[in-house]
């Protein structure tokens, strides 16, 4: 009898708070950068930091994957080697790379540590996904702009000891892959090297110059939806899980290492219960309610990209909204009490503001109104607290027992 395939949910983690809570809320491993070696060092995790969340993750049956998947000129090949040589003492559990000058160093000097290629590598068929196998790999992030008939394909002829991970939710970038020089050109930051601007995010003004009177720019005339030109909505495959179980992938990959906690929570929270739900019960799966969830804590406007369609054209994000505008980052519990919880605070927050508190491994969330907050070192009473420092904290009364490292979401 054939074993059910049940993916990894791999989350990005920016920080080791942000990779507690991706573990709470049911990812079962998270990819952290190395600094200047991955391709998010705005999200750094720093050499302490992520000892720390490999022998925490470690502790609770947990893995985690470092990042060096930039392309490395030759005067990074120094510190390259120190990072490898580190996070092989470290016993990561895997390292992420795409430069296959790197992966060569990585198997030299972490040598007890699997390598997953990245999909800045553009893996998109079989053929490339054996040749990374052979070259040493244990796993391929297969590349974004594929469909399903041809993901399908490469699990039937890919080498079978040959891991595969899909992304499944999160920013789909303007280059093939994540290979992109448009931030470079633009703003001196490369995002090959790990300091991409997200240039393609920007609005931007066209203007034509006229062909007998040079230096004379004409604007071209835009609608309402015409200056994000460069813009993607945002991956959401949440309605093809089951499709993606059944082709037997191995790991499904959300995207955003400059995420908030409140964002991990619900996305991880979301897809955790989808696959778990899909597992147990294949006839009534119902993507849907799982949409709602994702709905709430989305940035941009969802798309399936490419997965169901080669010819899709729906993935242009118009409007280059970078907020949802009814829900927002309430708060995280720090202290819970069947009295007064303490409650790390994100945004301002009112007596009589209407809150839901997101509940690992429980798609449907709780509501409640604050009737009350109290100062939290004096105790008083008071109307609002505003987030004018980082860890301004407030109490509150919950409706239910929580535990330590939930997130509070307030509906505006």
């Amino acid at each position: 009898m054939q074993k059910e395939n049940k993916p990894e949910l791999l989350a990005p983690a920016g920080s080791f708070e942000k990779a507690k809570t991706a573990f709470l809320y049911g990812a079962d491993a998270v990819y952290c950068g190395t600094g200047a070696l991955s391709l998010r060092s705005r999200a750094e995790v720093n050499n302490d930091d992520l000892a720390k969340t490999i022998k925490y993750a470690h502790g609770i049956g947990k893995k985690v994957y470092a990042t060096i998947n930039i392309y490395a000129w030759d005067t990074y090949y120094e510190e390259i080697k120190k990072q490898a040589k580190m996070l092989n003492e470290l016993k990561v559990d895997a390292i992420i790379a795409s430069d296959g000058g790197v992966i060569e160093v990585l198997k030299q000097y972490a040598p007890d540590i699997p390598i997953h290629v990245s999909t800045q590598a553009n893996t998109v068929s079989y053929h490339t996904a054996n040749f990374w196998h052979k070259n040493g790999a244990t796993r391929v992030i297969l590349g974004r702009e594929l469909n399903k008939e041809q993901i399908s394909d490469i699990m039937k002829k890919k080498d079978k000891e040959l891991e595969v991970e899909i992304f499944v939710h999160g920013a789909i970038c303007f280059g093939y892959s994540g290979r992109c020089f448009l931030s470079d050109f633009l703003a001196s930051r490369s995002a090959n090297l790990g300091d991409c601007a997200q240039s393609c995010r920007w609005a931007y003004n066209v203007y034509v110059e006229e062909n007998n009177n040079p230096g004379n720019l004409m604007p071209i005339e835009h609608d309402e939806h015409g200056t994000y030109i460069f813009s993607s909505k945002d991956l959401c495959l949440i309605k093809e899980i089951p499709e993606i179980i059944e082709m037997g992938i191995n790991s499904l990959k959300v995207e955003g290492r400059l995420k908030t906690e409140y964002y991990l929570a619900s996305v991880i929270n979301s897809y955790r219960n989808a696959i778990d739900d899909y597992i147990e019960d294949k006839e009534n799966y119902d993507y849907k309610k799982y949409l709602g969830e994702l709905e709430k804590t989305k940035t941009r406007g969802l798309t399936t990209f490419y997965f169901n369609d080669r010819n899709n054209k729906d993935f242009q994000e118009y409007e280059g909204k970078q907020y949802n505008p009814n829900y927002e980052f309430g708060g995280k519990v720090l202290e819970s009490s069947s009295e007064k919880c303490l409650i790390e605070i994100r945004n301002k927050l009112t007596v009589g503001d209407t809150m839901e508190i997101l509940i690992p491994g429980q798609i449907n969330v709780v509501s409640f109104t604050i009737e009350n907050l109290w100062d939290s070192e004096t105790e008083e009473n008071i109307k609002t607290v505003n987030p004018g420092k980082a860890g301004q904290t407030v109490l509150m009364k919950l409706p239910i027992q929580v535990e330590n490292g939930w997130i509070l979401r307030r509906k505006k």
